[in-house]
């Protein structure tokens, strides 16, 4: 209680919340070039795939640097184990975006199937969510009902991900492609359902701040 007061009255370092939506902008901008590496053939896929990495390389970059700031911040505008855990959360959903692509290189698929295009788009909306959801982190006691709802939106995304994932590994089984296409195919599948449950994990740190701070 006493520590909560002192948040409030003590100013603050509120870089955190800008970082947080910036790392969440890297997972709208990772996801978004995951896609495209999908559809894309060639030249053009290689490019896309330089992309996924690339953003990955600026996620990191926000990482190091909000955990400078936590070293440094004197008080900060939430617990420092949620600042670290949110940041290392939204960290790992971009480093499995990367993940997806690296595999997909790695087992040389050539072809990306519908259900595999679905679980990136659902992993572009859950990471639209989150940059809706954070900002209203400036605010909290003003925001709640919307950050809850966001947060709400990104969990039922999950648990159609996690469907979804069982429905594409029963046709995937079903199809007999040749052993390493099959364990390339699913791996891929369940790395991109794996970033939907980040995201979910993303969301709940979100819902655990505010039930901290209301």
């Amino acid at each position: 209680m006493f520590l909560r007061l002192l948040r409030k009255l003590m100013p603050k370092e509120e870089q955190f919340v800008e970082n947080f939506t910036a790392h969440a902008a890297c997972m709208v901008s990772g996801a978004q070039a995951l896609t495209a590496m999908m559809q894309a053939s060639g030249p053009d896929r290689d490019a896309k795939f330089k992309e996924v990495c690339t953003i990955e390389g600026q996620a990191d970059a926000i990482a190091r640097d909000t955990l400078v700031s936590l070293h440094k911040a004197f008080i900060t505008p939430f617990d420092r184990s949620d600042i670290h855990a949110l940041s290392t959360a939204l960290d790992d959903a971009i480093d499995l975006i990367e993940e997806v692509a690296q595999r997909a290189a790695l087992y040389r698929l050539e072809t990306f199937s519908p259900r595999m295009l679905e679980l990136a788009a659902m992993i572009e909306k859950s990471a639209v969510l989150l940059t809706q959801a954070i900002p209203l982190l400036h605010d909290v006691n003003r925001n709640v009902a919307t950050i809850n709802g966001l947060c709400e939106q990104v969990g039922k995304i999950e648990s159609d991900a996690d469907r979804l994932l069982r429905t594409a590994l029963s046709e995937l089984i079903a199809n007999g492609p040749s052993s390493i296409e099959f364990l390339g195919r699913k791996e891929v599948y369940e790395l991109l359902e794996t970033v939907t449950d980040r995201c979910d994990d993303v969301a709940d740190l979100i819902e655990g701040i505010l039930l901290d701070h209301v």
